[in-house]
């Protein structure tokens, strides 16, 4: 069977970059391009980090475009607390010698969806302001996309503030086109990516890894949280990657998620009822993850990956 092509938008950012290493790495995915938008840090930062590690893990020929710097209507918001400065953690990869793509990333979304409709997965790991851009400027990329899957929300809690998840508050309006847009959006949340813990164990694989383990991936563990034998961070984006490789990995339910704009205290919150009454719904929302198959996949793709490098 061909791979499944995707489109990744993302601010890398630590999980981001443990995302990206695990699309690369699989077989059973075709990154066909990357966008970058500000969010866990400054464009600038995600774009650079994008292009190193398009380098260091040996995609030179996949383009990486720059998108949006900001949210839509909002004064931007960063992470840089969680993710370092750079938005690598201890990370230091060398610098890119080569130059992100020409244009802003919404036009490459619409571009890369229309010559191929119904061919290309669009897979969002951070604000969806470049979502929502393309889908101002072109509303067919809402049919031309064979899946929309995005790493954001929750229909528990949050991790930007008690109701919002920092994806979705870091730009509410953007998510809410992107919500409305009429395909079903793939919810991989919080109440998922809260289960995919790199625990002690899991972190001592990676230190076997050669020049990825020691270079990218303990860096960015070890700085992203602390490590114990039973907890450790979860690195959420690479839940969005799994899921496209092994839908069969996540639980999904469907249900109509409205995104909150307006509230005082609720602000990026995304609201979703499962009862649908009869309701169309505009989402399949994710409720649980297979953690051992997970760690099974993401640890086997990440061995293959620092073959290739070492």
């Amino acid at each position: 069977m061909a791979p499944k092509k995707i489109i990744i938008d993302c601010d890398p950012g630590i999980d981001d970059a443990l995302a990206i290493t695990l699309a690369h790495g699989s077989p059973d995915l075709e990154i066909v391009g990357i966008t970058t938008v500000g969010g866990n840090v400054n464009l600038a930062y995600t774009t650079g980090n994008a292009l190193r590690l398009r380098e260091f893990l040996g995609f030179p020929g996949v383009p990486v475009t720059a998108g949006s710097a900001g949210a839509l209507l909002r004064v931007p918001v960063d992470a840089a607390d969680v993710h370092g400065q750079y938005g690598l953690g201890e990370a230091r990869l060398p610098e890119a010698t080569l130059p992100p793509r020409d244009g802003h990333a919404a036009d490459f979304i619409i571009e890369t969806l229309r010559a191929a409709p119904g061919e290309i997965t669009l897979v969002a790991i951070g604000p969806l302001t470049n979502v929502a851009l393309a889908l101002l400027k072109e509303p067919r990329i809402a049919e031309w996309a064979r899946e929309f899957a995005i790493l954001g929300g929750s229909y528990t809690r949050g991790n930007f503030s008690p109701a919002a998840e920092f994806n979705i508050a870091a730009d509410p309006e953007a998510a809410a086109i992107a919500f409305g847009a009429g395909w079903t959006v793939t919810m991989l949340g919080l109440d998922v990516s809260r289960q995919a813990l790199a625990v002690g164990k899991v972190v001592d694989r990676m230190r076997a890894m050669g020049r990825l383990g020691a270079d990218l991936l303990v860096p960015c563990v070890e700085f992203y949280g602390m490590v114990t034998a039973d907890e450790g961070p979860a690195i959420h984006d690479a839940c969005t990657i799994a899921y496209l490789i092994d839908p069969s990995l996540v639980t999904l339910e469907p249900a109509v998620v409205q995104v909150e704009t307006a509230g005082r205290f609720t602000s990026g919150m995304t609201v979703t009822d499962f009862d649908l009454a009869g309701r169309v719904p505009n989402a399949m929302v994710g409720t649980s993850l297979n953690v051992s198959r997970f760690w099974d996949l993401v640890l086997s793709v990440y061995e293959d990956v620092a073959r290739r490098i070492d």
